[in-house]
C-alpha cells in the first residue's frame, strides 16, 4: 500500500494561511516513470490582484514505455507562509503511446481565499502520476512557478504640446495588489525604466531608469526630440508582477 502524507484539503480549492502546517512531503518512484514537463497557467506566472476569481492551470507531462495510467489524486501547489492550493483531479491526455499530458486546474479569488501577502513568491508543484504497468512517481517539487501580486503603473508626460529641444517631465506611479486589505498599495524604492516609441514606430526603447519614492511615486524629466509616446516599464520580481504603463503621447512642435 502506498501513504501519501498530506494536509487534508478540499479538492479545487485554496487554502492559504500563515497557520497552515506544511505537509509531510517525500518523492517516491518505482520503475521508469518520468516528468518531463511543468507547466502553469502557460508561462509558470501567476498573477492575482484583488478582486476577481484567477483559475490557476497545471500541466504535468509524463511518461513511461507502459503508457500514463493517470494521476494518483489532485495536484497541490504549494508556496511561502504556508500557502497551498490543490487542483480538481487531474485529467491526462495522451501525446502518444508513452506519454500524456495531465491537467488540473485550482480557482483562486482574493476575496474569498484570504490570501497573504508573505505568500508570493516561488510555489512548486507537488505530483504523483501512475503507468500502466504499476510504475509510478510522485515528486514533491516537480516544478516550480512565480506566484506573485499584480502591479498597477501610470505614465503622464506634459506639458503637451512642447517645443523641439524643450523639457519633457514625465511622472507616475507604481503599486502592487495588498492581498490583506484588498487594495493596490504604492511598491517604493523599486527601480522603473522610462521608454519612449517614436509615432509610427512598432516598438519602445529605453531612455533611462528611475528609481521611485517611498512611496512609489516616479517623476524625471527628459529633452523633447520628436512626436511619440513616454511609458514607464516595471520588470517586475519573485513576488510582483511585470507591468507596463499605457504609453502617453507628446506633440513635439
Amino acid at each position: 500500500m502506498r501513504i501519501r502524507a498530506s494536509v487534508a484539503v478540499v479538492s479545487g480549492a485554496l487554502a492559504l494561511s500563515a497557520l497552515a502546517v506544511p505537509a509531510a512531503r517525500a518523492d517516491g518512484s518505482q520503475g521508469d516513470t518520468r516528468i518531463t514537463k511543468v507547466v502553469v497557467d502557460g508561462g509558470n506566472r501567476v498573477r492575482i490582484g484583488t478582486s476577481g476569481a484567477v483559475t490557476v492551470k497545471v500541466g504535468v507531462t509524463v511518461t513511461d514505455t507502459s503508457g500514463i495510467k493517470g494521476a494518483e489524486d489532485e495536484f497541490e501547489i504549494y508556496g511561502p507562509d504556508g500557502g497551498n492550493a490543490t487542483t480538481g483531479k487531474p485529467s491526462c491526455t495522451k501525446v502518444d503511446a508513452t506519454t500524456s499530458t495531465c491537467v488540473g486546474s485550482v480557482r483562486i479569488d482574493p476575496r474569498t481565499d484570504h490570501l497573504s501577502d508573505k505568500s508570493a513568491g516561488t510555489w512548486y508543484v507537488d505530483a504523483w502520476i501512475n503507468a500502466n504497468d504499476d510504475d509510478y512517481l510522485w515528486k514533491e517539487k516537480a516544478g516550480s512557478f512565480s506566484f506573485q501580486r499584480a502591479a498597477r503603473l501610470t505614465a503622464d508626460a506634459a506639458p503637451e504640446p512642447v517645443e523641439k529641444g524643450g523639457t519633457i517631465t514625465v511622472t507616475g506611479a507604481l503599486s502592487r495588489a495588498d492581498w490583506e486589505s484588498l487594495a493596490y498599495a504604492g511598491y517604493g524604492s523599486q527601480s522603473v525604466k522610462l521608454q519612449f516609441r517614436k509615432k509610427n514606430a512598432i516598438g519602445y526603447t529605453t531612455v533611462k531608469t528611475v528609481e521611485a519614492d517611498s512611496k512609489g511615486s516616479l517623476k524625471t524629466t527628459v529633452e523633447a526630440s520628436a512626436d511619440g509616446y513616454y511609458r514607464y516599464s516595471f520588470g517586475g520580481d519573485s513576488g510582483t508582477a511585470a507591468v507596463n504603463s499605457a504609453g502617453d503621447f507628446i506633440d513635439v512642435k
